[in-house]
């Protein structure tokens, strides 16, 4: 996969409205490759398909632009940071599974568990191709609580298919974490096409 980098400069969101565009279904990504590291998982989402299936039947596909990876305990802007807990305890499972949270009361977050059980690692999906945003991302998809812990290896409302794409990205730091010390506030995790690129 090429990557370009820059290491302290937040990157640009996409532009433009929702695309109406059809992608041709791919493979779906099974229960090894989210099982790798999150420091894999999270690039590697890059051009990936993310399909959600309506309660009428039908299929929407989108683009992944945006991803920002957390890596554990040791990883104090992850929510494991603080051990498991009845909130973080599906991330200690194996990935492939859906980690879904709410922010400022009215945002829910839309996070993949990658790595083997008791490793708590997950990948934010920070935005979509002509949908930038965690939280308006969720919004578009109909993502809410009743999404944490699905399994999207064999969910039939939510999953991820392999694009055939090999994308240019650009890493970064990861956004809103000042929190959690300068450390790991400027570690580039963060990955995302550059603006005005198709994936």
């Amino acid at each position: 996969m090429k990557k370009q980098k820059r290491s302290s400069e937040n990157g640009q969101s996409m532009k433009g409205e929702y695309p109406t565009e059809i992608v041709n279904p791919g493979e779906r990504l099974n229960r090894a490759w989210f099982e790798r590291d999150v420091l894999e998982v999270a690039p590697g989402l890059i051009s990936k398909i993310l399909a959600v299936r309506t309660e009428s039947g039908i299929t929407a596909r989108y683009f992944i632009t945006e991803t920002e990876a957390y890596r554990g305990e040791d990883d104090l802007a992850c929510h494991a940071s603080h051990g498991r807990t009845q909130r973080t305890d599906i991330m200690y499972h194996n990935g492939g599974r859906l980690y879904v949270y709410l922010v400022y009361g009215m945002y829910w977050m839309l996070n993949i568990v990658t790595g083997k059980a008791g490793d708590p690692q997950a990948v934010l999906i920070r935005g979509l191709y002509g949908c930038p945003g965690p939280g308006r991302l969720t919004r578009l998809l109909g993502i809410d609580k009743s999404f944490n812990g699905e399994d999207i290896t064999t969910s039939l409302r939510i999953w991820v298919e392999d694009s055939g794409a090999d994308p240019v990205f650009i890493t970064g730091e990861r956004i809103g974490i000042d929190y959690a010390g300068d450390f790991w506030k400027s570690r580039p995790w963060r990955y995302y096409i550059p603006e005005g690129s198709r994936p």
